[in-house]
């Protein structure tokens, strides 16, 4: 398992009966988590006295209850000083997964390595985590999601961390038909991350099914690799698709033309409570020789 250990201002204090309890700079908020189906006693006291928790709802979705939060607020991962507004949404997300920082440190430190200029492209990129780091460490970002609200929210981060000036391409985007054009134009890139939902739509009502559609996109994607490619980082959420499921894609599609390593390993963060950790997702990580 690959530990998400650095962070100062995120803390999964307990987890339990599908709840997680966290502390998000100095808010604490209770959410569901599929994983967490163990039943362990809460003997966190902050779970009978969290700011907010969502409740889902038998009619589908769900709301946040005992609200005692502000409409966002700010924190920092200080390892490599980088900024996130959190703003908890309507579908129990707060705009960040803070396991994806044991990925950051991964890729920032190949690009910081590469001792020459780095062009990334981040599909799926969702508000940003994965673009900000790689801006921060050096590398020239096009940022793709089909969300016009979450590449908003991704520039707002960027101008926390202080990369507002940086260069960084924001695109509003279906991230197949990106690709097709990319192909098409004949660009390449270093680095490519890819986090695909499970399910989801385009931005003119195009279905995304991960099961169905990851293989074929994987191996269109990899023709944008430059011949000096640093990495491919592909995550998964998908439960019943393994971290070993994905790495398989991923070495089939790139080790034949490009060489290289595939390593394939959950994500976990670290629990306060029970020191042990709670797995969330899979990464599939490709490295380059170099």
């Amino acid at each position: 398992m690959i530990y998400a250990d650095k962070w100062q201002d995120y803390e999964l204090l307990d987890c339990s009966d599908g709840e997680k309890l966290e502390r998000w700079g100095k808010y604490i908020l209770v959410r569901p988590d599929p994983q967490a189906i163990w039943k362990n006693e809460k003997n966190h006291p902050r779970w009978k006295n969290p700011d907010a928790s969502y409740r889902r709802s038998r009619k589908g979705g769900g709301a946040w209850n005992e609200n005692r939060l502000p409409e966002e607020w700010t924190i920092d991962y200080k390892s490599l000083d980088l900024k996130f507004k959190i703003k908890p949404t309507g579908f129990k997300h707060t705009g960040l997964f803070p396991e994806q920082a044991a990925n950051w440190e991964w890729f920032s430190d190949l690009i910081k390595n590469a001792n020459r200029p780095v062009k990334v492209l981040n599909l799926f990129a969702y508000t940003g985590g994965a673009t900000i780091a790689a801006s921060k460490a050096g590398a020239s970002v096009v940022h793709v999601d089909a969300s016009k609200g979450m590449v908003a929210w991704a520039k707002e981060n960027a101008a926390l961390s202080g990369l507002a000036d940086r260069p960084i391409r924001y695109i509003v985007d279906d991230c197949k038909k990106f690709v097709e054009r990319e192909i098409r134009r004949g660009n390449f890139y270093d680095g490519i991350i890819m986090d695909p939902p499970s399910y989801g739509r385009g931005p003119n009502g195009e279905i995304w099914k991960l099961e169905d559609s990851i293989d074929e996109l994987v191996k269109l994607t990899v023709q944008l690799l430059a011949p000096n490619a640093l990495f491919f980082l592909l995550n998964s959420y998908t439960t019943g698709l393994s971290a070993g499921t994905m790495g398989y894609i991923l070495h089939n599609a790139i080790t034949k033309n490009h060489g290289g390593k595939v390593t394939s390993e959950e994500l976990g963060i670290p629990v306060t409570q029970s020191g042990s950790a709670l797995p969330c997702g899979a990464a599939s990580r490709w490295q380059g020789e170099f």
